[in-house]
């Protein structure tokens, strides 16, 4: 492999995330805790440094480290979101782990290394690339779903998160050592070319594109792969589980979308029939399994099965049309479902019963007696999460929908259009015990919310990503279609 000291500017960004994660946790352990807010300051300087490198990357895209790395409007996009749902998962953090009580400086260090291994995954040419991001974002996510040592349920969601991605990893690595034996290369432009000129004479590559829908199915959480989740977002800390909702779905699909479409895009007949099953199994189980839910971080988790779902159907679109337009509205729909998402798990880590969080359903009860303006951020970002206009919910499955129509799936539209109406239920359910009901007493055990500045913050750019993009979207559609067509 050849690189020159440009390919090192280039992945700036990275160079810096990943050394500001090693200063973290290198200061943690002789910074006396009076001062270790400094961590978080260092964390978040380093996001916007970095937003402003990548945001002047967004231009003709760029091979570089032989061909290992790409940079490119696609990645940039990806990028951007990312700096932005980690900044508001460490101002989360920052009254969350007071209030909790977890001092582990540690902490934001592993939140910047798994957001670099998700950069890498995003921009990565070279399958084994985007593997060592994979894992990089894994093994962070893993420690940090176990951050509540004393607690049984977090160890227990961190061992099964483990166990699990594991194994999933093991399934995606076998499936890229396949696809090399049948193309000879790891490289998407190589892969790509190889399938071009042998089109489906070898089962081998089909094998192979099976075992890697298996492996990212595992990361995106789509049934049936999907069995991890319910636990590990319940049993995490609200900020990490926040975290894995929003940026790690965000970044898989990133690598996702680039491995089938630039990679695998000669074999979108055969991957598009399979996501077509994986879409309408993960919309029908993730909506009708929240519908019983009583614990709302886990009504969340099915919530963001099912949502994956619906990522899915753009995928499914693209499989049948030119692209650009679909894989467009996949991009829309998970940045508008990170605000609304981000904004729903923040509400729920300030609020407290008993000196805990108030994880269930009925702990919402009285609401908008108690907090008027938590419930109302609360009721705008459950409607969002319905689809309900005019907020950006209803803009993302807008999208979603017509790309399914262009592809001439108008029956799976209105499926997906049944199950939306579904999600209503489970949603709106949390409204109504929020106004419809009366708080049961004030004593101290009656839920109440923990406010600070960093939180006011984080649900301030939650709601005006929510409403403001459901009002005026033309920006960041702009955007996603810019980033596209980057993709070949």
């Amino acid at each position: 492999m050849n690189f020159s000291v440009g390919d090192l500017f280039l992945i700036l960004p990275e160079l810096l995330v990943i050394t500001a994660a090693c200063v973290v946790l290198a200061l943690d352990p002789v910074l006396h805790q009076s001062r270790k807010d400094g961590l978080v300051w260092l964390s978040l300087g380093t996001l916007a440094v970095c937003m402003g490198l990548t945001s002047s990357q967004i231009g003709v895209p760029t091979m570089i480290f032989s061909g290992l790395v790409v940079i490119d409007a696609y990645g940039a996009f990806w990028k951007l979101l990312l700096y932005f749902v980690t900044g508001l998962t460490i101002l989360l953090s920052y009254s969350y782990l007071k209030e909790e009580r977890l001092y582990f400086g540690e902490y934001y260090g592993f939140i910047l290394l798994a957001l670099c291994g998700m950069m890498v995954m995003v921009s990565a040419a070279d399958l084994l690339t985007m593997y060592l991001g994979t894992e990089l974002m894994s093994l962070s996510l893993y420690v940090m779903a176990g951050l509540k040592r004393t607690e049984p349920r977090s160890l227990e969601a961190s061992a099964k998160y483990f166990v699990l991605g594991a194994f999933s990893s093991g399934i995606l690595l076998y499936g890229i050592s396949l696809l090399y034996g049948a193309t000879g290369s790891t490289r998407l432009p190589q892969i790509a070319m190889a399938i071009a000129s042998q089109g489906l004479s070898d089962p081998l590559l089909l094998f192979s594109t099976i075992l890697l829908a298996v492996g990212f199915g595992f990361k995106l959480a789509v049934v049936p792969f999907h069995m991890w989740t319910p636990d590990v977002y319940q049993g995490a800390p609200t900020s990490v589980t926040a975290f894995m909702a929003v940026a790690s779905k965000a970044a898989s699909f990133g690598a996702f979308l680039r491995v089938f479409v630039e990679g695998l895009g000669g074999l979108k007949a055969n991957w598009s029939a399979t996501f077509l099953l994986l879409c309408i199994a993960t919309l029908l189980i993730g909506n009708i399994v929240a519908l019983v839910q009583t614990n709302v971080k886990r009504m969340l988790a099915y919530s963001s099965i099912a949502h994956a779902g619906y990522a899915l159907i753009g995928v499914v679109a693209a499989g049948r049309i030119e692209h650009s337009s679909s894989i467009a509205s996949v991009l829309l729909y998970l940045a508008l479902y990170a605000f609304m998402t981000f904004g729903a798990f923040a509400i729920v880590a300030m609020l407290r019963k008993g000196g805990i969080e108030g994880e269930e359903i009925e702990d919402f009860t009285g609401l908008s007696k108690r907090h008027p303006m938590a419930a109302l951020l609360m009721l705008i970002f459950m409607v969002s999460l319905a689809g309900l206009p005019p907020t950006a919910g209803f803009i993302g499955k807008l999208y979603i929908f017509r790309s399914a129509v262009e592809a001439g799936l108008t029956w799976l539209a209105a499926l997906a259009l049944i199950f939306a109406a579904i999600s209503a239920y489970y949603y709106l359910r949390v409204v109504m015990v929020m106004y419809m009901r009366e708080p049961t007493d004030h004593s101290e055990t009656s839920p109440r919310l923990v406010m600070s500045p960093t939180l006011s913050i984080v649900l301030a750019c939650a709601v005006a990503g929510v409403v403001v993009f459901g009002v005026y979207p033309n920006p960041l559609v702009n955007f996603t279609m810019q980033a596209v067509l980057t993709l070949k």
